[in-house]
């Protein structure tokens, strides 16, 4: 399943199959037992699948009781292999989202085997709609190849067997899980897909996501009224009890809820990614005036109010910049004793990430900005020029600006 992520996270629901997610954090950041790295991207397992875990092998060893009486104790050991290689399933179809980003020169940050199915947090949206409908259909087309493959195996052993009762629920599942991550709608594999159409049709991503956005919260309402109606009329000559339709019915609402919630989420971060090109370093940049160490507090904030400067930058004897005075620094010295501080004092040694270039906009200066957390950073030219301060505050109001404007969608 796919879900989108904000710029600082790739957070977001996963329904029962695969996931995608769209968000940057640290790559640091954990998310449950790391597993492994294939192709270089950290795979975790989240506390949440223990409980899954054991809810598919209570269920799947009550039907294999049904069907393999004489397993005994046993079936619980087999179910717990079927719920292990399900979920190595789902790991496959989130290897093929995680294979076709990084062919697409995407970066990765995590796979993550959860609850309902996975996630795969992939930090940038797609540059086309044409890669971003092959980045979400390879997922179900992986599961569609597994339901396959457990197929053909079918058919080379005895039905009634551990072995046959296996791959029928591989097969099973896997065709489960693609047909419902193809279902149009975010955050649904089949809702990337949808935006896809739309977008190319359209030429705007923004229009092709508020599409299967509400595409996906009309899904989520079908979920809810639909599932328990389906589950209800197919039961009805089985005699259903009243706790296995409290059980659907609860399955349902927690379907539903991920769905809805998923695709509000796609919603807002693509109306945060559409501002982020507003954010533009050279324009949010102070105009700042360099100083030397030793130059009192008083003399430095004289020169700046003489140029119209609202920041000071600490130069060494050749010019080069060695520092930045923090804004927060000033605010703590009474007036009276300015002319006393030298501006050494109030100084914030300039940190490899701290210098930053005038030409960042967008995701890049966010994400540049995240990298060495400051409150300050020093703005150059690419040349190399000193362009000015940019602080934090004002990336931050400006980003709040942004974000308030209605959509252009």
């Amino acid at each position: 399943m796919n879900t989108s992520g904000q710029p600082q996270s790739g957070t977001g629901g996963a329904a029962p199959g695969g996931g995608r997610g769209n968000g940057k954090r640290p790559r640091e950041t954990g998310g449950g037992i790391l597993m492994g790295r294939p192709f270089g991207v950290p795979v975790y397992v989240a506390p949440s699948w223990f409980l899954v875990a054991a809810l598919i092998t209570w269920v799947f060893g009550g039907q294999l009781d049904r069907v393999l009486p004489e397993l005994g104790a046993l079936r619980y050991l087999v179910s717990l292999f079927f719920a292990v290689a399900f979920y190595a399933s789902v790991l496959v179809h989130e290897l093929a989202h995680t294979v076709a980003a990084l062919r697409f020169k995407l970066p990765v940050r995590r796979i993550q085997l959860q609850f309902f199915g996975g996630v795969s947090e992939i930090e940038k949206d797609s540059d086309t709609p044409g890669r971003e409908f092959v980045l979400a259909f390879v997922g179900p087309l992986l599961s569609l190849v597994l339901a396959g493959l457990f197929y053909l195996g079918m058919r080379g052993v005895e039905p009634d067997t551990v072995p046959g009762v296996l791959l029928a629920g591989l097969m099973v599942s896997n065709l489960i899980v693609a047909v419902f991550n193809l279902l149009p709608g975010l955050p649904l594999d089949g809702g990337r897909m949808l935006r896809a159409v739309v977008w190319k049709i359209s030429g705007k991503p923004m229009t092709g996501t508020v599409a299967a956005a509400w595409t996906g919260r009309a899904l989520a309402v079908a979920v809810l009224i639909g599932l328990p109606l389906l589950s209800y009329a197919g039961g009805v000559s089985e005699s259903k009890t009243g706790a296995d339709s409290l059980t659907d019915a609860l399955l349902a609402a927690i379907l539903a809820a991920i769905i809805w919630t998923g695709a509000g989420n796609s919603l807002r971060m693509a109306r945060l990614r559409e501002r982020l090109p507003e954010l533009r370093a050279r324009s949010l940049t102070r105009r700042a005036v360099p100083v030397t160490a030793q130059t009192p507090l008083s003399e430095a904030l004289r020169r700046a109010h003489e140029a119209g400067a609202r920041a000071l930058v600490v130069v060494d004897a050749m010019g080069e910049a060695t520092g930045l005075v923090r804004e927060a620094a000033i605010v703590g010295i009474p007036e009276h004793r300015r002319p006393w501080v030298a501006v050494s004092g109030l100084t914030q040694e300039l940190r490899p990430g701290m210098r930053v270039s005038a030409e960042l906009d967008g995701e890049d200066l966010l994400e540049t900005l995240r990298a060495t957390p400051a409150t300050e950073y020093l703005v150059v030219e690419p040349t190399g020029e000193i362009y000015g301060v940019l602080s934090t505050a004002d990336v931050e109001r400006a980003f709040v600006a942004a974000m308030a404007q209605p959509s252009r969608a």
